[in-house]
């Protein structure tokens, strides 16, 4: 992996730094959410519609949504700046792989992938930085590829920053983040909104998107 910036480093550190407990908190987190799980069930379908390959979960954490895609039926693996968050999820999984990285330099050629799933992982991600991210997920996924976008949905305000628990974070208009994965080369297959649940802050937003062929 090449060199952080000084914002990977401070993301990858906080996370470091509590990384136990979050894998902990949010390890059977999906058990309790049937939307969320639908729309993970959807992407899936739609990545074996689209033909058999690799599918990567950027921002991967400890590992739980990734081995719920391997429960799903896909060839997945994971990637987090977090070296921590990485041997936590070999631990807990080691019948899957997972590598430090970032997700804007990602260590692949291009078209390698048939799917991207982004859980709330570019949501620490300046939004400045917004359309790198999304270029080099278009540069990873075949034509045709499938992402899937998990995110704190601003509810009819603009971007906004928020006191999030582990390192500033934003909530993003659904359209406005739309817009920006369609400036990148994805045309959206569908959208999930829902409201908060118990113990939770925001809307929560879901993009389903196809990279162009």
């Amino acid at each position: 992996m090449t060199e952080l910036s000084s914002y990977h480093s401070a993301t990858a550190d906080a996370y470091d730094a509590v990384a136990v407990l979050y894998a902990e908190l949010f390890r059977n987190a999906l058990d309790a959410l049937p939307l969320d799980r639908a729309v993970l069930a959807a992407f899936a379908d739609t990545v074996r519609a689209a033909g058999s390959g690799p599918v990567a979960e950027l921002g991967c954490g400890p590992g739980s949504v990734t081995a719920h895609l391997r429960d799903l039926g896909l060839d997945v693996f994971g990637v987090d700046l977090s070296p921590v968050m990485i041997d936590l999820a070999r631990e807990a999984y080691p019948d899957l792989r997972f590598e430090v990285g970032s997700m804007d330099a990602l260590d692949l050629a291009d078209g390698r992938l048939r799917g991207i799933v982004s859980w709330y992982s570019v949501i620490h991600t300046p939004p400045r930085d917004v359309p790198a991210y999304f270029a080099e997920f278009r540069r990873v996924l075949a034509p045709d590829g499938t992402l899937l976008l998990a995110f704190f949905e601003s509810e009819g305000e603009p971007t906004t920053a928020f006191d999030h628990k582990v390192a500033t974070a934003y909530r993003w208009p659904i359209d406005d983040l739309a817009g920006l994965a369609g400036e990148a080369g994805f045309t959206e297959v569908g959208r999930m909104l829902r409201e908060p649940g118990e113990g939770e802050r925001f809307r929560r937003g879901h993009l389903l998107m196809r990279a162009a062929k």
